[in-house]
């Protein structure tokens, strides 16, 4: 017998609507009203609901499955990114690459792989902390968003957006429903952000610089700061003095004492204050150096990992057909390991719980339940994603592989049978995490590098650190 523990999110319904106008039907006081929160990627919401954060929290309304909201566009000189765009989307995106590289740089550095299948570029945005990657690239950048509620749509700039820590001006019955980035020609931008390690780092201090050119002359320039204030700030200082001058070293260096001096930054665990003012004058003057140089895409990755070998087709798991409500009495409809399985009692649930507690999958593990450890990687729909971070109900209508599931059921998957050959299984309990990651990865690149290899599992702790036995497992399976 297995143990079965206190449901981690608490939420009684949870609502899959299947058009926008439902949506916003929902959030409004003929519906649930202030009761409602949406969902998407759900990699904050949920993180909120277990810790206890949203305690009159009743329903979830669940977006992922209405069509067109996961769209990229260009038109008219502005790019547009709906609400259900990710992170490895934006990645993968060379739209977004091109005309906005400070956001795809942002969204290279949120997270791992897995989180950023899940995590949308609008949750970043509307979670409104100071330290959240993307919010200083779209200042930066001069974007906006598009907010719509049954009485009409507004378009907010991102510098507008903020009133305080994780607050912003958005009303309750608001759905953003866009970011809308313009292109400038003569424009180019850099993102660089200091964290206490190469992934899962929430950043110390990050920089967006976006400088608008005429030949080598400056004539306008944006430098937004993460995480020194309560809220993403401006150099305005610095930007003022840029303007109408040449970029070399004397001008780069002042801008930079000027941008350290403006700041006053918070001091808190990841760093103090004094730190993080010498940062930031490091960091805008790397910065603008890179962008005098136009070295500013010499570190992007020519063939990022997604762990998501499908990450150029549009989600074809969408449509009306998916439109549901779901009580705790209610079913979920799904297939797991390649069986159908119906089972209600699943709104209280994150997928992880559900899979050990309800369905008996207990190979899925729980080292952080927060998204850091990587120990609970599933494969939804063909994508690997962190379980814990993920609403149970959003299986209903999905195909789920677990670690018990990838070899069919009856054998060992090549991959497994090489992390027990090459020793990499060691105390085990992070080792379905690391086998799913890897699975996906060989989907996707059937021959990584290591350096490919190193972003796959840059998602997945050990707590053995054993490491080099995940590589030679990898390898081994490669050269067969």
């Amino acid at each position: 017998m297995h143990a079965v523990q206190q449901p981690g999110i608490r939420v009684s319904q949870y609502e899959t609507p299947g058009t926008v106008e439902e949506v916003l039907e929902l959030l409004s006081d003929t519906g649930y009203g202030p009761k409602a929160r949406v969902v998407a990627g759900g990699t904050d919401i949920l993180l909120e609901l277990s810790r206890r954060l949203r305690p009159n929290l009743g329903a979830l309304i669940d977006i992922t499955r209405i069509v067109g909201l996961d769209a990229i566009t260009v038109d008219e000189g502005i790019l547009r990114l709906g609400p259900l765009v990710t992170h490895n989307q934006v990645l993968a995106n060379e739209m977004c690459v091109r005309y906005a590289l400070p956001l795809a740089q942002a969204c290279l550095e949120v997270g791992a792989p897995a989180l950023r299948n899940r995590a949308t570029v609008v949750g970043n945005v509307v979670t409104a902390s100071p330290a959240n990657d993307t919010i200083p690239a779209l200042w930066a950048l001069d974007a906006g968003i598009v907010a719509r509620s049954i009485q009409g749509e507004r378009r907010i700039k991102i510098r507008d957006l903020y009133d305080g820590i994780r607050r912003t001006v958005l009303r309750e019955d608001e759905l953003v429903t866009a970011i809308e980035v313009p292109i400038f020609d003569r424009a180019r931008g850099v993102f660089v952000k200091l964290g206490q390690r190469r992934a899962q780092a929430i950043s110390i201090v990050s920089l967006a610089a976006v400088i608008n050119f005429d030949g080598a002359v400056v004539k306008s320039a944006s430098l937004a700061l993460g995480s020194v204030a309560p809220t993403v700030v401006a150099a305005s200082e610095a930007e003022a003095y840029l303007s109408e001058r040449v970029l070399d070293d004397t001008t780069i260096s002042t801008a930079a004492r000027l941008a350290a001096a403006q700041v006053t930054p918070i001091d808190d665990v990841r760093a103090s204050a004094t730190y993080r003012q010498d940062e930031v004058e490091v960091m805008v003057r790397r910065g603008l150096t890179a962008l005098r140089d136009k070295k500013e895409r010499n570190r992007w990755p020519l063939e990022p990992v997604f762990l998501n070998p499908h990450i150029d087709e549009s989600s074809k798991n969408t449509g009306i057909k998916f439109r549901a409500s779901h009580a705790s009495t209610t079913p979920v409809k799904c297939s797991i390991n390649g069986v159908k399985v119906e089972k209600s009692g699943a709104t209280g649930y994150t997928l992880l719980e559900w899979l050990r507690n309800e369905i008996g999958l207990t190979g899925t593990k729980e080292g952080c339940a927060e998204g850091e450890c990587g120990a609970c990687t599933v494969h939804l729909d063909g994508v690997a994603v962190l379980s814990c971070l993920v609403p149970a109900v959003r299986a209903h209508g999905s195909e789920i592989t677990t670690i018990e599931g990838l070899g069919g059921g009856q054998s060992l998957h090549p991959l497994q049978q090489s992390f027990v050959d090459s020793f990499a299984v060691q105390c085990g309990f992070c080792t379905p995490g690391f086998v799913m990651a890897s699975e996906r990865l060989l989907c996707e690149r059937p021959q990584p590098s290591n350096e490919q290899i190193a972003q796959a599992l840059s998602g997945n702790l050990c707590r053995c650190t054993g490491y080099y036995r995940f590589y030679e497992a990898i390898r081994e399976v490669t050269h067969e």
